[in-house]
């Protein structure tokens, strides 16, 4: 069963936080029902191409490149810093993760800033 908790988060954002100082991005953790986590990246100097994105972290190679490419399989990387396994099968309808964890670019009431 998917779980989340404050410790996995602290685990996580312990990881985050250089990985976000090196890309020069502002970002917030949050635990949502106890199941997973999301990271909101409020600001910085990377274009991802709009400014109220929720990622799709399987496909990131299809949809971004460069620098937002790279900043993303990092951020995706320490999401998964908190013992993340997943050892779940859709074809059989069985499904079994640590937690679940998103990646969003912007907040639908707060849009991403690009800064300069």
């Amino acid at each position: 069963m998917a779980y989340m908790n404050q410790e996995k988060k602290a685990k996580i954002a312990f990881a985050m936080k250089p990985i976000l100082k090196k890309y020069k991005l502002k970002a917030t953790l949050s635990v949502h029902n106890h199941s997973s986590i999301a990271v909101n990246i409020k600001s910085g100097p990377i274009d991802f191409g709009g400014d109220n994105i929720q990622v799709n972290p399987y496909w990131l190679e299809d949809h971004y490149q460069g620098i937002a490419l790279k900043a993303l399989k990092e951020i995706k990387q320490a999401l998964l810093a908190a013992d993340y396994f997943d050892e779940s099968d859709a074809q059989t309808d069985y499904f079994h993760t640590a937690y679940y964890y998103h990646i969003n670019v912007g907040k639908w009431n707060k849009p991403y800033q690009l800064e300069a």
